[in-house]
């Protein structure tokens, strides 16, 4: 057996004018993330995340960001590419954990359907999927809530 471990990062800005979807929640708060697809900034932290683990390019790759036929795609579906890829090569996912940096809205009352969510775009128990948040303390752009970012783990077995 072969245990790979992957990370991932992404960041958005924050505007007006857009939902706020994060986990494949729409979460209600004054603005939403900025970027040519949904902009859920912990799906693409997890998705960047098994991609490195399995020895993949990133989802910017996958998914280029000016490709006009996936303008506005559920992060999900991004996810339910990378499990493809994952199943593929015969591999499995042990977890996958992230942390979501901003200081507002409050995510708690939201994980438990972003888990779900999740887990059912990777094929997965929603007890193997970890989610977090943390402020910024009012520091940098997170902090000011110019934007949100987003960090992850995964961990698969490869044959």
């Amino acid at each position: 057996m072969n245990i790979r471990v992957g990370s991932g990062y992404d960041v958005h800005r924050l505007i007006e004018g857009r939902p706020l979807v994060l986990g494949g929640v729409t979460i209600p708060h004054p603005k939403g993330l900025d970027g040519h697809s949904d902009a859920d900034v912990l799906c693409h932290a997890i998705a960047d995340s098994l991609l490195g683990a399995l020895g993949e390019p990133d989802i910017g790759h996958h998914f280029p960001p000016g490709d006009p036929t996936i303008k506005g795609i559920s992060s999900l579906k991004i996810l339910e590419h990378v499990a493809g890829l994952i199943a593929a090569r015969n591999a499995t996912i042990g977890n996958v954990d992230a942390t979501l940096v901003a200081e507002a809205p409050k995510i708690l009352p939201h994980t438990a359907a972003m888990k779900a969510n999740i887990a059912a775009a990777l094929s997965i128990d929603a007890s193997q999927v970890g989610i977090k948040a943390t402020t910024n303390e009012t520091l940098g752009f997170p902090g000011r809530e110019e934007g949100m970012c987003a960090l992850a783990s995964a961990c698969l077995t490869l044959p």
